[in-house]
């Protein structure tokens, strides 16, 4: 990680990105973008700008307003209510995850349809280390009220006044009792009611990997889609293999394998940014 034009930034999968809220508006030139691709060695450059625009191809997934019970629908109230009878949600220390929450992490990882693999124990608590050495993330956890264990967890990343929900995982097996809806229920209501941020988030529109998560957020919790435009500066090598395959890309959407889900992903942004 490093800091660049008072914005951090750091990589994830050969991919630069900037640690900053989405409302943060991001500029970048030519000259600064080739700067940041050779101090960086990505692949490519990600960013955003002109948050909460009238209408784009890419978004953030966003609640701006809490309203409690009542600005669900009954049969998410019911399940809410269900939920909490069994479940309970609040903070969880780092350490309570790192001896906890590994087997909470391979368990949901069954139900994820993407190219990357589960990371080992030790890798796991290396990662949890990181998050509490970095001093701006927040775990709040779901448990089980009668066998006390970890049903889900998310892993909360806090800058400014804006909460996203980077990562979350919830156990397979709890999940028809309801454990989400109690844990997003008491994540919403912490951060929007009594600590009064801006707004949380799930992240954006996702590029890499299939998931349900974000309309579950819009029908059930009244999450809305903040678009705005997406950027990206590729390494010269990559914007030509991007020409070269986008007329391909419907035929290479369909492949598998770890190049087939990479060369997907790189085209899926391809498609976006020319959209936006």
């Amino acid at each position: 990680m490093f800091e660049y034009k008072g914005i951090y930034w750091f990589m994830h999968h050969g991919v630069l990105l900037p640690l900053a809220p989405p409302h943060a508006e991001i500029e970048l030139n030519r000259s600064e973008q080739e700067e940041l691709l050779k101090k960086a060695g990505a692949r490519f450059i990600r960013w955003t700008n002109h948050f909460d625009k009238d209408d784009s191809a890419f978004w953030y997934i966003i609640k701006d307003f809490f309203g409690g019970l009542e600005e669900l629908s009954s049969n998410t109230r019911s399940k809410i209510r269900r939920g909490q009878k069994k479940f309970a949600a609040g903070p969880v220390t780092f350490n309570h995850l790192r001896t906890e929450g590994y087997q909470t992490y391979i368990n949901a990882f069954q139900r994820f349809s993407t190219f990357e693999q589960p990371v080992n124990k030790i890798q796991f608590e290396k990662h949890v280390c990181m998050l509490e050495e970095s001093g701006i993330y927040e775990i709040w956890g779901v448990w089980d009220k009668q066998s006390k264990r970890l049903a889900g967890f998310s892993e909360n990343l806090i800058l400014g006044p804006t909460c996203f929900y980077e990562t979350i995982y919830f156990d397979p097996s709890y999940l028809k009792n309801y454990s989400s809806y109690t844990l997003f229920y008491e994540m919403n209501r912490h951060y929007l009611q009594a600590k009064r941020f801006r707004y949380v988030h799930d992240g954006s529109r996702s590029l890499s990997h299939d998931t349900n998560i974000h309309d579950f957020l819009i029908d059930k919790f009244k999450f809305r889609k903040a678009y705005c435009d997406l950027h990206i500066a590729y390494r010269f090598d990559v914007a030509v293999l991007a020409r070269i395959l986008f007329p391909l890309r419907r035929f290479l959407y369909t492949r598998r394998g770890p190049i087939g889900k990479r060369l997907s992903v790189l085209l899926r942004h391809e498609e976006v940014r020319r959209c936006s």
